[in-house]
């Protein structure tokens, strides 16, 4: 199993995605790849924040670059006091064996205060795909 991690921390808030391909449920023959990814979202900063929306660019082998934004993370715009942590998983189709994904949560603090938590690059690969 192919998985590759992202981890990044902006003002305090750490974003760690995990990706996985799943063979199962995907069709190479008819090119529909797809993938799934967890993401684990943690403030270790010392300001409560919340998750207002989301933006991320998919970019596919072909060049093809797809951008994806709205409210939230799977229906929840969650506060992050100090020392807590919000998780969830997605899935992303692919048309390519191989593709890379990044983007931003945009965060309000307690206060008011509005800043985009980077999500770092990772890859979306089948097995063998990449040397």
């Amino acid at each position: 199993m192919v998985k590759d991690v992202s981890d990044i921390t902006t003002r305090g808030i750490r974003v760690k995605v995990v990706s996985t391909y799943l063979p199962e449920q995907s069709s190479p023959r008819d090119s529909q790849y797809l993938f799934t990814y967890h993401v684990s979202i943690s403030n270790e900063g010392t300001e409560t924040a919340q998750l207002i929306s989301r933006e991320w660019t998919i970019t596919n082998a072909e060049g093809e670059v797809e951008h994806v934004k709205g409210p939230g993370v799977v229906g929840e715009q969650p506060v992050l006091s100090p020392g807590s942590a919000f998780e969830y998983s997605s899935f992303c189709p692919l048309k390519t064996a191989v593709g890379t994904m990044h983007g931003t949560y945009q965060m309000v603090t307690s206060d008011g205060e509005k800043f985009d938590a980077s999500i770092a690059p990772f890859t979306l690969a089948t097995p063998n795909s990449l040397n």
